[in-house]
C-alpha cells in the first residue's frame, strides 16, 4: 500500500458540509447580501436617469432578478450543490463554462465584500465625527478588522454565520420601514415633498430614455447578490424546500424595500443631491428632524453593510471550494474542516484578496479604484446572468418535464429565460455607456483566465466524477 493510499480517508469518512440551514437562513443570505444596496449605491441611478428613470430602472431590473430567482429555484432544487451556478454549469454545459462561472462568482462576491468593508470604514469614521471626535481616523484598519472578524465567523460554522445575518438583516429592513413611518410616508401631503415629480418633467427624466437605460446598471444595486442563495443549497436541511421558499421571499422583500427606499428619498432629498449622495437613507433620516431616526438609520446602514460582507464571504468561499473539490483548482482548496464542517481553506485564502481590494483605494488615495472594484463585481455578475438564461433552456432539454422530480417548476418556459437574456443585454449596454474600458478589460481578463484553465488545469478535471447530482446522466459523462 502506498503512503498516499495509507493516509487517504475513505470517502464515507471524510468531513462533509453541514446540512443545517432552513428557508430563513436562505432569506438571510440572499437579502443580507443585497439590502445594503438600498442604503447606498442605487441612488447613482438618479444622476443618470432622474427620479423617474431610477424608479423605472429599479422595477425593470427587479424583473430581471425575479427571472434569476425563479430559474435558480428550479435548477438548484434539482442540483443542490455548493457552488450554485458553477455546479449547474458543470452538469449542463462543461468544464470550461463551469470554470468561468465559478470565477465570476468568486470575484463578484470577493470584490463586493471589499467594497462593503470600505464603506463600513467610511461609516465608522463618519460616526466618530458625529460623536464629536476631532481626530481624523484612518479608515482602513476598520476595513481589515471587519473582514477578519467576519471570516472568522464563517470559519466557525455556517449556521451561526447565517443566523447572525438573519438578525442584522431583519433589523436593517426594520429601520427602513421605521423611516417610512417616521416621515409619514402614507401621507404624501405631509412631511414628504413630491412636487419635483409632479412639476417639471425634467426633474423626472432629465436625460430622456437614454438616461433611463444608463440608470439600469445602478438599478442592479437594489438586487445584486440575491442569486447567491444557490451557493448554500448543499448545506440546507432540504434544498428543494429551502431554496425556492427563501429565494422567493427574498426577492419579494427586496422589491418592497426598493420601492420604499425610492419613495422616501424622492420625497426627502433634492434629486441633484440624491444622485451623488453616499448614504441616501441616512441623509433622509437626518433631514427628518428626528434624532431617533438618525441613530436607527445609522445602525441600519452599518448592519446592512456587515450582513452583505458576511454573505459575500460565505458565497465566494463556496464557489472557490467547489472548484477545488472538482480539481478545477488545486485540490487543497476543496478541504472541509473536520470539526466546523466549513470550507476553511477557501475562506482563509480569500481573506487577503478581499483586504487588498478594500484598502488599496485608501492607501493609494485613489477613490476611483473603489468604483472600478465595484464595477468589476457588477460586470462579473452580469456575465453570470447572461449564462443563466441559455443554461436553463439546456437544462430543460437535458431533463424535460416529467423526466425528473422537480420541487419547483418555472412557469411560462422559455419566456423567463429569454427575458433574462434580453434584460442582461440591455444592462450590459447601459454599463458600456459609463464603463466601456472597464467592461473590455474585464472580458480580456476572463479570456486569459480561460486560456490558463485550458492549458494548465483542464487535464486534471475528471469529467465523469463531476456528475454528482441525483439525475440521469446525459451523453458525454
Amino acid at each position: 500500500m502506498s503512503s498516499a493510499e495509507g493516509t487517504a480517508a475513505p470517502p464515507e469518512h471524510r468531513p462533509a458540509l453541514s446540512k443545517v440551514l432552513s428557508p430563513l437562513h436562505i432569506w438571510a443570505l440572499g437579502v443580507g447580501i443585497v439590502l445594503v444596496g438600498e442604503f447606498m449605491g442605487w441612488n447613482f441611478a438618479v444622476e443618470k436617469g432622474g427620479m423617474y428613470g431610477a424608479l423605472i430602472a429599479g422595477w425593470v431590473v427587479g424583473l430581471l432578478y425575479t427571472c434569476i430567482v425563479m430559474i435558480n429555484s428550479e435548477i438548484t432544487s434539482a442540483i443542490p450543490a455548493a457552488g450554485g451556478q458553477y455546479a449547474q454549469a458543470k452538469h449542463t454545459v462543461g468544464p470550461l463554462m463551469a470554470f468561468n462561472v465559478g470565477l465570476y462568482l468568486t470575484l463578484c462576491y470577493t470584490m463586493l465584500e471589499a467594497a462593503n468593508a470600505n464603506v463600513l470604514s467610511y461609516l465608522l469614521t463618519t460616526l466618530s465625527g458625529l460623536m464629536g471626535s476631532t481626530e481624523e481616523l484612518s479608515p482602513y484598519p476598520f476595513a481589515v478588522l471587519a473582514i477578519l472578524a467576519l471570516a472568522f465567523l464563517n470559519y466557525r460554522g455556517v449556521f451561526g454565520t447565517l443566523t447572525l445575518n438573519f438578525v442584522i438583516t431583519g433589523f436593517a429592513f426594520l429601520t427602513l420601514v421605521l423611516l417610512f413611518l417616521g416621515v409619514r410616508g402614507w401621507d404624501p401631503s405631509g412631511e414628504l415633498n413630491l412636487s419635483g415629480l409632479t412639476g417639471e418633467i425634467s426633474n423626472g427624466l432629465p436625460y430622456g430614455w437614454l438616461g433611463v437605460i444608463a440608470a439600469f446598471q445602478f438599478g442592479m444595486w437594489f438586487y445584486l447578490g440575491i442569486e447567491g442563495t444557490a451557493q448554500a443549497a448543499e448545506e440546507c436541511r432540504s434544498a428543494p424546500r429551502s431554496v425556492p421558499l427563501g429565494s422567493m421571499a427574498g426577492i419579494m422583500t427586496l422589491i418592497i424595500a426598493a420601492s420604499l427606499t425610492w419613495y422616501v428619498c424622492a420625497g426627502t432629498l433634492p434629486w441633484h443631491y440624491l444622485g451623488t449622495a453616499i448614504t441616501p437613507l441616512f441623509d433622509a433620516a437626518r433631514l427628518s428632524g428626528s434624532d431617533v431616526l438618525v441613530v436607527l438609520l445609522l445602525l441600519g446602514t452599518l448592519c446592512a453593510t456587515l450582513a452583505s460582507a458576511n454573505g459575500c464571504i460565505n458565497d465566494a468561499s463556496r464557489a472557490w471550494f467547489s472548484m477545488g473539490r472538482d480539481r478545477y483548482l488545486p485540490e487543497w482548496f476543496g478541504a472541509i474542516h473536520p470539526r466546523y464542517h466549513t470550507p476553511f481553506r477557501a475562506i482563509v485564502f480569500l481573506v487577503p484578496v478581499a483586504i487588498a481590494f478594500a484598502v488599496l483605494p485608501v492607501l493609494l488615495d485613489q477613490p476611483t479604484l473603489l468604483s472600478t472594484v465595484i464595477t468589476f463585481s457588477i460586470l462579473s455578475g452580469l456575465l453570470m446572468y447572461s449564462f443563466m438564461g441559455p443554461n436553463f433552456i439546456r437544462f430543460r432539454r437535458l431533463w424535460p418535464i416529467g423526466s425528473i422530480k422537480r420541487a419547483y417548476t418555472l412557469p411560462l418556459h422559455p419566456v423567463p429565460a429569454i427575458a433574462l437574456l434580453c434584460l442582461s443585454g440591455i444592462v450590459f449596454f447601459a454599463t458600456f455607456l459609463g464603463y466601456g474600458v472597464a467592461l473590455l478589460s474585464m472580458l480580456a481578463f476572463y479570456l486569459f483566465a480561460s486560456i490558463w484553465f485550458v492549458a494548465r488545469r483542464y487535464k486534471f478535471v475528471r469529467r465523469g466524477a463531476q456528475f454528482t447530482a441525483d439525475l440521469p446522466r446525459p451523453q458525454g459523462y
